[in-house]
């Protein structure tokens, strides 16, 4: 293992992906075993994301989610990934992960987004529109400020205000941004598009202001990482969220995870295979020491601190898998927690 990967931190984001076949609460419950077992492997945090209307997604409250996955572990850090803050009001999201670090002091991470609902519906369900997230950097501001009492409304955020929980900006358009202006960390991705999020990490830099959550730039690049015994077996854990994105792409929805084999041999438009495709390509993908070689490649080219690991799959075991390889590929202690 390089001195690059050894310096790094590993985590993990869990989107709560339905499979064909199985139950929302089925997803919800894998999503939290992922994290005890994430926990014994030695990640440094585990994250869960809200979406809404969303057919294969069954995580659409994350707080709740969070709460679910910290009490079920005991010292891996648990947050969001992000809970998109135009879609609520800053007082409330500032309460409900005031009670988080109450409950689970030292702990909990607050992830942030700027993204709206997922379509036109979603959005009306919301009472949000696109428009709304033009306003993140006052959102943000005013959800920082109930932590620390500065509200001008005289209405203190309980039990939050006084409380240090760590916010990390999610860089969506105009996030990179917002999250220099901020001084706060920025979570970047995808692995995909390598030129676009290394000028998202320059801009970040180079604009970064320095605050009383964070005096340095800290940068997370998130994204899909498979690492199985063959490239083969890496690739074919790639294939049912590939086949998933292709459709939501076409057909506006976001549908459950269908097994690899199934996926394949299903019928599709030109279109369709090409997205499909595309989905296939540009991830870290294969053996341990291909890995090991393409992550330390990362971590020198965009010199983040850390890696948020994005990985969703059809198969739970070759994913618990995957997971437990690459944390042999970055050296991660394994935990002794108690039962």
């Amino acid at each position: 293992m390089s001195s690059v990967i050894a310096s790094t931190r590993f985590s993990v984001l869990d989107r709560s992906r339905i499979r064909e076949g199985h139950t929302a609460a089925e997803a919800l419950r894998d999503t939290v075993e992922l994290a005890r077992e994430a926990e014994r492997l030695g990640y440094h945090r585990f994250w869960v994301a809200e979406h809404h209307g969303v057919p294969g997604v069954a995580g659409s409250a994350p707080t709740v989610l969070a709460a679910a996955v910290a009490g079920a572990t005991r010292a891996i850090r648990v947050g969001t990934g992000g809970v998109m803050l135009p879609n609520h009001r800053p007082l409330v999201v500032a309460e409900q992960f005031g009670v988080l670090e109450s409950l689970f002091p030292g702990r909990i991470d607050m992830g942030l987004g700027r993204s709206v609902g997922f379509t036109d519906g979603v959005r009306r369900a919301l009472g949000r529109d696109k428009d709304d997230a033009d306003d993140f950097d006052a959102q943000l501001a005013e959800l920082l400020g109930w932590f620390r009492g500065t509200s001008p409304t005289g209405v203190h955020a309980r039990p939050a205000e006084g409380l240090t929980v760590p916010p990390f900006v999610l860089a969506t358009g105009e996030g990179a941004a917002v999250a220099a202006r901020a001084g706060l960390p920025m979570v970047i991705g995808d692995l995909r598009d390598r030129d676009r999020m290394l000028r998202g990490i320059d801009r970040y830099r180079a604009a970064f202001r320095p605050s009383g959550w964070s005096r340095e730039p800290y940068v997370v690049v998130s994204g899909t990482i498979a690492v199985a015994d063959s490239p083969e077996a890496a690739r074919r854990l790639l294939v049912p969220e590939a086949w998933s994105m292709a459709q939501a792409r076409t057909r506006g929805s976001f549908p459950p995870l269908p097994p690899a084999e199934e996926a394949r041999a299903r019928t599709m438009t030109a279109k369709e295979r090409g997205l499909y495709e595309s989905g296939l390509a540009g991830h870290l993908a294969g053996t341990e020491d291909q890995v090991a070689e393409e992550l330390e490649s990362l971590v020198e080219d965009t010199g983040a601190q850390e890696v948020l690991v994005t990985t969703s799959t059809y198969d739970r075991e070759a994913l618990l898998d995957s997971y437990r390889r690459l944390a042999r590929v970055t050296g991660a202690e394994p935990v002794a927690v108690p039962a």
